[in-house]
Order: C-alpha cells, then structure tokens, then sequence
C-alpha cells in the first residue's frame, strides 16, 4: 500500500514547485483519520522531516529551513496532500516523500508513520 507523490522536477533556484500526493484506496475511506506529512532525503544524507499538517488541516509543523518558504495542506475530499514549495534552494534538492499515520500527538519520528509514497525527485540548480 503506496501513496502516490508527484510533482518534482528540475529548477532554477528561486523557482517554485508544488508536490502532491495521493492516498492509496486502502486509506481513502478514513483519509481524514491520518495526519499527513512530508520528508526528504539529500544526497548522502539520512531522510528528514520537512512538515506535516493534522488530520483536518488545523494544524501544521515545518522544520526551520523551510519555513515561511513551503506550505502544506490538504483537500480530504480529494484525498490529496500538497507542498507547496517557493523560493527554492539548492540545498532543497532531495527525494521527497509524502507520509501518513493515524491521527495523533505530532511527531517527525518516521517509525511513527505507517504509510510511504515511492518519492519525488526535485532537484534546484544554483
């Protein structure tokens, strides 16, 4: 059972993309039961969290480099996670992966998610 993140491409930095990522159909009957979240793994480097937002969409958490640069939201009528990524860096430049667990205490723990998607490449050139 896989999400399905799409989305990334190749850019300039100070571009913008946006990332998507659906629900698998095992999920999408309780899809507003999971918080959803977003990571990324770099070259040679271990795969972080990057943000989250809750089960409604009320709340939502970013690491400190990304701030006031990604948003992340959701249309559970769509079943649908978005990151919306502007003013690019080259040190964005990693997998994305899109992530979802049971509703609960917020955490960037990734054993704590229980569904992945296969990931996204984006890559930003200086």
């Amino acid at each position: 059972v896989q999400l399905q993140a799409s989305g990334g491409g190749l850019v300039q930095a100070g571009a913008s993309l946006r990332l998507a990522c659906a629900a698998p159909r095992a999920i999408t009957s309780t899809y507003n039961q999971f918080d959803m979240a977003w990571f990324r793994q770099a070259p040679g480097k271990e795969r972080e969290f990057v943000a989250a937002i809750s089960w409604g969409g009320r709340d939502d958490y970013y690491i400190d480099s990304v701030k006031g640069r990604f948003t992340i939201s959701r249309d559970n009528a769509k079943k649908v996670v978005y990151l919306q990524m502007n003013s690019l860096k080259p040190e964005d430049t990693a997998v994305y992966y899109c992530a979802a667990r049971r509703a609960s205490a917020f955490t960037t723990r990734q054993s704590s998610y229980d569904f992945w998607g296969q990931g996204t490449q984006v890559t930003v050139s200086s």
